[in-house]
């Protein structure tokens, strides 16, 4: 990598207004210590020609985008902080004259962390200041949790979507144009508005709807053979994608003449928006949802450094808690106890995490009865190794071996349950109590009794979990909760680089600090 050869414009700010940035301040620390943070080895990989130089220091650069996720700052405000703020001159080593740069180059930073080998490299150098410390040794908790991060873009409806997709495939693959000059006849696609129909009338809309899926699968009928590129391709699966998510045959379609409809209820990972086809609509509970990304997060409770994140789609089995546990934990050198609601209580987790060594504080979920205030799954006596089940009422059947896809085990009490004195408290079915068992039965049972009997592990739950929802608050503090990017990969980078911001201010709240060797925290902390 080139050299950068600027100069400082004016004087150093950090050498002449130092009695005027805060003490313990991330802007103090920053001034001092960039360059043992973000040394210039740091980012060779980023600039590998010898012959071109960066335009601005990757130093500059990476304190900066830190600063800015720390205080959720636009890239224009930030541009306006480093020209304005002797704080923020001092923190990224710009001189007192300085009008740093045009806000663009800081889009062009983070797309090549993005595209680099080490996206996160801002999180991980933090990450290593941390382990230097020695803060996290002895202190083996770790508590999980997600929140909802709203997205940028606005939520398109069913018509928008096909319109904004059709013109991507016109504006991005060659020969679309001339294709849908032909094919395309339900609304003029160069017009930028809404199709003029009577929007009150629910048959003109369903008509409209119907005419836009024709030209979107005309189009793609009649695309030309050829190898397209990213952008071709990807406007093509998009339209592909929302063509058929939102709509059905019509009521007395056969599927195969072309008629559609609008479909009853919402397509599972629903794409809501073309614009950025990553966000999702995202329940976290059954009467609210919001539109966006889930940020998944592990901390060490007792300081409130985080320890693992990331970002993804906020729908999908692969993108649930229990899944992305795995992947916080993954990283740990040691068993550690591991804290979470009922979201990561899942068999599958559970197993896994054990076999690991970790210790589990993870929530059960409650169980549901057939019949309110009646009989659990846990009032049954449930032998899985020797196959057989036993209800209240003293009745024992076989349990039969796993079936379908979920692998499911069942227990049929339909001949016990007639006349059986306990049925109006077990069963409101005809035919009589069917228990199903699923796969690591044995496991979640295990854990339900502990939760509730086991008075340590209620104390330590109740100690050690509620910490993380203060460091959710710290995350989405100050406007955070809406995202400023567009796509999972960027909006993942922000959240490692905020995570690494907020890293950096507890340590300096603990102490941190550079004896010439290496970092360290005063033993009080």
């Amino acid at each position: 990598m080139g050299e950068w050869a600027g100069a400082t414009v004016g004087p150093d700010v950090w050498e002449t207004c130092r009695e005027l940035i805060p003490v313990g301040s991330v802007f103090a620390f920053l001034a001092e210590h960039r360059g043992r943070l973000f040394p210039v080895e740091m980012f060779a990989d980023m600039y590998p020609s010898a012959n071109g130089r960066p335009s601005m220091p990757p130093q500059i650069l990476a304190a900066a985008i830190t600063l800015q996720s720390l205080h959720g700052l636009s890239d224009f405000e930030t541009v306006q902080e480093l020209r304005c703020d002797l704080r923020w001159k001092a923190a990224c080593g710009l001189g007192l004259h300085d009008t740093a740069f045009d806000s663009s180059l800081l889009a062009y930073f983070r797309r090549r962390l993005a595209r680099s080998a080490s996206p996160n490299r801002v999180f991980e150098a933090v990450r290593e200041v941390v382990r230097a410390t020695g803060v996290l040794k002895g202190r083996h908790r770790r508590a999980l949790d997600s929140t909802v991060l709203d997205d940028a873009v606005a939520t398109q409806d069913t018509v928008t979507q096909l319109i904004a997709a059709v013109r991507a495939v016109i504006r991005e693959v060659p020969g679309a144009d001339q294709v849908a000059a032909v094919q395309c006849t339900a609304h003029d696609y160069r017009d930028p508005g809404k199709p003029r129909i009577a929007w009150n009338d629910k048959q003109a809309r369903a008509d409209l709807v119907d005419a836009l899926v024709g030209d979107a699968l005309r189009l793609l009928g009649h695309l030309p053979e050829r190898q397209l590129g990213e952008k071709a391709a990807n406007a093509v699966g998009l339209l592909a994608l929302v063509a058929g998510q939102d709509v059905e045959p019509a009521d007395d379609s056969d599927g195969r003449d072309g008629r559609w409809r609008i479909t009853q209820g919402t397509a599972p990972d629903r794409v809501v928006s073309t614009v950025d086809p990553d966000t999702r609509h995202v329940h976290k509970t059954r009467s609210h949802y919001q539109d966006g990304y889930k940020a998944h997060l592990a901390i060490e409770p007792e300081t409130g450094l985080f320890t693992a994140v990331a970002l993804t789609p906020g729908s999908g089995s692969e993108h649930h808690e229990a899944s992305v546990a795995l992947d916080l934990l993954a990283d740990e050198d040691e068993p550690v106890d591991a804290f979470g609601d009922t979201a990561y209580s899942s068999g599958p987790t559970r197993q896994v995490l054990q076999q690991a060594g970790h210790r589990l504080f993870l929530k059960p979920a409650p169980l549901r009865t057939a019949v309110v205030g009646g009989f659990s799954l846990d009032d049954f006596a449930i032998d899985t190794t020797g196959g057989t089940v036993t209800c209240p009422a003293g009745h024992t059947v076989p349990l039969a071996e796993p079936s379908g896809q979920k692998l499911q085990r069942k227990a049929l009490f339909t001949d016990q349950c007639a006349g059986c004195p306990l049925r109006q408290r077990c069963s409101t079915a005809k035919a009589g109590r069917i228990v199903t068992i699923r796969p690591h039965h044995d496991l979640l049972a295990a854990a339900r009794r502990q939760a509730a009997i086991d008075p340590d592990w209620q104390a330590a739950y109740r100690r050690w979990r509620p910490p993380v929802e203060r460091a959710v608050a710290w995350l989405v503090a100050h406007g955070n909760r809406r995202l400023r990017h567009i796509g999972t990969i960027k909006n993942d980078a922000w959240l490692h680089t905020r995570a690494a911001a907020l890293n950096l201010r507890t340590l300096i709240n603990l102490g941190l600090a550079h004896n010439g060797t290496t970092w360290h925290i005063p033993a009080t902390a």
